[in-house]
């Protein structure tokens, strides 16, 4: 990346750290496949299997640990693979968990962006909307023979677009299967007490490509054979696996420090006629979206581009289809409104300046749409 370029698109991937690269180099000197019955086979596995335990004793996970190629295959195993059961999930969440959750019920979610906002005894209770019952498949809904297998409910614990914090500890279960999409989160906040998570590590500071499907129990999921103990084929990639173990052991609580400059830029934005993005509710402060109102998130993008900035409008997994944001429409944004918002996201990295430099930008930009609305 260009040294006069300002990088704030963190949430869709963030540079490898140095001590990830170094341990990926070094794998990659010395690596045999894991599944090979000779002496560098064997020590690969060695490897692999103090991978597996270092990644658990990170993340404070007292289950089993299969890898994955990321967040995305994570949850299609989690999700596709689960037995049993009807799946409720959020109209909120990462499109890697709505493609495989088609025709499954959805909860209700308010205007702040979360879904688990219908408070008993302090606790949450997810609540499905007024027409889920309509729109689930009928295979999904747990009826007749399926009544006893249970629920899985689906969650994001942080969204992508948003950065709303799904307070997942609070959930009254009531027995469901929890199944946690942690990949803007792991790494930066504790692991919620779920049943599966989904960590992906190159939103961390490990390398793409790498991620893993924590899991209490593997009993919840059927096998498919191939390696990662009957649970995920193909050759594992342990020079990835051993980066994404060295990010996390290598990782600093940076989040202080991003919600001072989070806390700035809402300032900055607000006092220059911006709107924040659940602005209430609780956020990750290392990411936040605004709109800007009488200007494109698309003409936005480019303009910051121009400037050197480099940000997003939405996931980066669909951003470039130009479609308005399923998670803006859930909360109640109009596609209009929907269409004026870019996502900001920090590293470890971001400083005071890059905020002075970005909310520079951001104002010049306001008061010229503004001007144009108000004529």
């Amino acid at each position: 990346m260009a040294a006069d370029r300002l990088y704030l698109d963190h949430a869709a991937t963030t540079p490898m750290l140095p001590a990830a690269r170094d341990a990926m180099m070094e794998a990659m000197a010395n690596w045999a496949n894991p599944s090979s019955p000779h002496a560098d086979g064997r020590a690969a596995r060695a490897r692999l299997e103090d991978a597996r335990r270092r990644i658990a004793a990170a993340m404070g996970w007292s289950g089993h640990v299969i890898f994955t190629s990321g967040a995305s295959e994570a949850i299609a195993i989690g999700l596709q693979r689960a037995k049993g059961g009807r799946i409720v999930t959020s109209p909120v969440e990462h499109d890697a968990v709505l493609r495989v959750t088609k025709g499954a019920a959805r909860l209700a979610v308010a205007s702040d962006g979360l879904a688990l906002s219908s408070r008993e005894g302090g606790n949450l209770s997810p609540a499905l909307s007024s027409n889920a019952a309509q729109e689930m498949d009928p295979r999904l809904r747990g009826d007749d023979d399926q009544a006893e297998v249970g629920t899985l409910l689906a969650i994001q614990h942080v969204n992508n677009e948003t950065g709303v914090i799904q307070p997942l500890d609070r959930i009254d279960r009531d027995g469901a299967i929890l199944f946690a999409d942690c990949a803007q989160s792991a790494g930066k906040l504790p692991l919620p007490d779920a049943d599966m998570i989904a960590i992906s590590a190159h939103k961390f500071g490990g390398p793409p490509g790498i991620g893993a499907l924590l899991i209490r129990d593997l009993a919840l999921i059927e096998p498919s054979g191939g390696q990662e103990q009957g649970y995920r084929a193909g050759t594992e990639n342990l020079p990835a696996i051993l980066a994404m173990v060295a990010a996390l052991e290598a990782r600093e609580d940076w989040l202080p420090r991003a919600t001072a400059l989070r806390t700035r830029l809402d300032a900055g934005i607000e006092a220059a006629g911006g709107i924040i993005v659940a602005r209430d509710a609780p956020r990750l402060p290392a990411i936040a979206s605004y709109r800007m109102p009488g200007l494109s998130a698309r003409a936005q993008l480019i303009q910051f581009d121009l400037a050197g900035i480099s940000v997003s409008a939405g996931s980066a997994c669909s951003s470039g289809s130009l479609k308005t944001s399923h998670v803006l429409g859930a909360m109640g944004w109009d596609e209009d409104a929907a269409a004026e918002v870019v996502r900001v996201s920090f590293g470890p990295q971001t400083c005071d300046s890059d905020m002075d430099r970005f909310l520079a930008i951001w104002k010049s930009m306001a008061a010229k749409a503004f001007g144009r609305a108000s004529q």
